[in-house]
């Protein structure tokens, strides 16, 4: 069990990562905490946005839209590479989810499949939003690539988690399919590489 780090040193952390951090408005004080818990926190979760343009996806992810507001993420990655924090705190990315999963990942074990919603993903994990089209067409450029790998593993470094702990949001949620374009499994062996 773990208690989130402050914003400040999530923004240390990812910096010494030697990601180029974006601070977007007053993302270290917007969040939706005022609807339920953030923490203890548990893991990362990936996902991709279905959105083009680093700016329109920032200003997607920082605002929400009808029917979800945001903040939908801790971080925007986008193509060229550069992370964008755009709040600090509950967020509105991870849904309801499989409590199954969510033990795996405390467990830093092998998961199983995500067959129910009935877990607050928002409450447990960080979460980082990729700007993707999530077709299967769209590229995802190795800038990009590596500032996922260099983000998930900072957080879980600070943490003392292993690669295990970090998923994709299709691991969680049933019906989710992102990201989409690559491997989650193979994503973790580069996170676990960086944190060996």
């Amino acid at each position: 069990m773990a208690s989130p780090m402050s914003a400040s040193r999530f923004l240390d952390v990812l910096r010494d990562e030697g990601i180029s951090v974006v601070q977007v408005g007053d993302w270290p004080t917007h969040n939706r905490n005022h609807v339920g818990p953030w923490g203890p926190v548990h893991g990362v979760m990936i996902h991709h946005t279905v959105t083009s343009g680093t700016a329109n996806t920032v200003r997607i992810c920082r605002d929400g839209y009808a029917g979800l507001p945001g903040p939908l993420c801790h971080g925007v990655i986008a193509k060229n590479g550069s992370l964008h924090l755009v709040g600090y705190g509950r967020a509105n990315h991870a849904g309801l989810g499989d409590d199954d999963v969510l033990r795996a990942v405390i467990a830093e074990t092998s998961l199983p499949p995500d067959n129910e919603s009935n877990t607050d993903g928002n409450r447990h994990f960080y979460g980082f939003e990729c700007e993707n089209l999530g077709d299967g067409q769209d590229p995802w450029p190795e800038a990009q690539l590596d500032t996922i790998e260099r983000a998930a593993a900072a957080v879980c470094r600070h943490h003392g988690w292993n690669s295990r702990s970090v998923i994709g949001h299709l691991e969680w949620q049933p019906g989710k399919i992102d990201p989409r374009g690559f491997s989650m499994n193979t994503m973790r062996g580069r996170i676990q590489d960086r944190l060996a």
